[in-house]
């Protein structure tokens, strides 16, 4: 009996009342909505269980997909038994407990669904720790992770167990996840249809953030009111971008970025751009990224466009957030518009190439000094002419190790700055030809 005679009763129906998400978590593979390339009657798990033969699997996609769900009920309509640990919240010791018990199991005739939540957030050993009981058939595993897979997890891992990539939500599922949570609750969301549309948005793909946005909408209405979009952005805090810019997140948009103003769409450069200062990128690190756009993508075409991203980039030291952000959009609309040539870049990895296989060769004597007596023995700096004194201030002498011949490894395009420059090096390529032969 407790002590204050005078608290509060709370009703016991409220006490035991669950978040919407997890009320309505589906109770059969059927029930899944947003998956259908995997749970459907066409779905690949849908023909595993037909089959009746489960693989190890690695289950790949954002928050909110279903990726839990769909574990526990595929063990229930598999008949496996099921064990869920969290790579978080779990060690060495844990994992010795878990396999034991499904030894045991087996022992008995009956097999283990083992869902390890977070799986990328274990250790190359701890990863390695799961091969054992995965190719003895004690446990069928089945990891999920928000981060690449290629990237995260072991490769022996990886090759004995088959990744299934789950997919961010459209609105088509988002709103049978609100049609549904509407007949659980027995009313209509108190929402404009404009309002609606922005839940949706603010959800971001994830349907258990669509299902809690929604209870945060129930318990915000009074009788009889209803939210316009206003009244919505009021009463529910935003929802941060899902980001992790250490992680797929950041990699992806960068790459979206630097694909945009290669393809010379701005419109789209632009988008990815706001996307990353949305979420937080550091606006040095875009204006870095930038940069080596600069020199990659446009290069001598338009030689302006290193001194741009630069001068952006000082912009923003100068100016900081947000005012300097914009002039940074400026260096990439800049970037995007510019006639685009990557000859610089391709010629230097040639270059590379060809410094690393050639090893250590001599320059030609003529161009080499001769600070001694003893090297202007050995014919250092003879026959050596002065371009300066040249007709037309060219020598055509060549100045590649005898060993290697002349090559070849800038080669301007017909586009920008790097015409003229074609025209020029033609004409002193030209010139070498004519008087070589001499």
């Amino acid at each position: 009996m407790s002590d204050d005679l005078f608290a509060p009763r709370i009703p016991e129906e409220v006490a035991n009342r669950r978040p919407l998400a997890d009320r309505l978590r589906p109770r059969s593979l059927s029930e899944v909505t947003g998956q259908e390339h995997l749970t459907g009657e066409d779905g690949v798990l849908r023909r595993m269980i037909e089959s009746g033969s489960l693989g190890s699997m690695i289950f790949w996609g954002p928050p909110g997909t279903g990726k839990t769900t769909v574990a526990r009920l595929l063990s229930g309509e598999a008949g496996l038994a099921f064990e869920q640990i969290s790579a978080i919240f779990s060690g060495v010791a844990d994992l010795k407990k878990v396999f034991e018990a499904a030894r045991l199991r087996r022992m008995d005739g009956r097999q283990t669904l083992l869902f390890v939540d977070e799986i990328h957030r274990f250790n190359r050993a701890q990863q390695d720790s799961f091969l054992p009981v995965m190719e003895d058939g004690t446990v069928i595993l089945v990891g999920a992770t928000t981060e690449n897979p290629s990237f995260e997890l072991n490769a022996a891992l990886l090759s004995r167990a088959r990744v299934l990539t789950f997919k961010s939500h459209d609105d088509g599922s988002l709103q049978e996840l609100l049609k549904r949570a509407e007949a659980a609750e027995g009313k209509a969301l108190p929402l404009t249809a404009d309002a609606r549309a922005s839940l949706l948005r603010m959800a971001d793909g994830d349907g258990r953030a669509v299902l809690t946005l929604a209870e945060e909408v129930w318990r915000a209405a009074r009788e009889k009111e209803t939210f316009d979009t206003e009244g919505l952005t009021r009463i529910v805090q935003r929802r941060a971008p899902v980001y992790d810019k250490a992680q797929d997140g950041h990699y992806n948009l960068i790459s979206a970025l630097h694909k945009s103003v290669r393809g010379s769409d701005p419109d789209a450069a632009l988008y990815y751009l706001a996307r990353m200062f949305d979420a937080g990128e550091d606006p040095l690190y875009l204006g870095r990224r930038l940069v080596r756009m600069a020199v990659e993508d446009i290069g001598l075409a338009d030689p302006q466009a290193l001194v741009i991203c630069n001068a952006a980039k000082d912009a923003y030291d100068y100016l900081g957030s947000p005012e300097g952000e914009l002039a940074l959009a400026q260096a990439c609309v800049y970037l995007a518009t510019a006639p685009k040539s990557n000859a610089v870049y391709t010629a230097f990895k040639a270059a590379t190439m060809a410094a690393k296989q050639n090893g250590s060769l001599l320059p030609p004597k003529h161009i080499l000094n001769a600070p001694t007596k003893l090297m202007k023995g050995e014919g250092y700096g003879e026959g050596y002419r002065y371009d300066h004194d040249e007709p037309d201030a060219f020598s055509g002498q060549d100045y590649f190790p005898e060993k290697m011949g002349r090559q070849t490894f800038y080669d301007p395009v017909e586009r920008g700055f790097e015409r003229d420059i074609r025209k020029r090096l033609e004409w002193w390529a030209k010139l070498r030809k004519e008087r070589n032969q001499r």
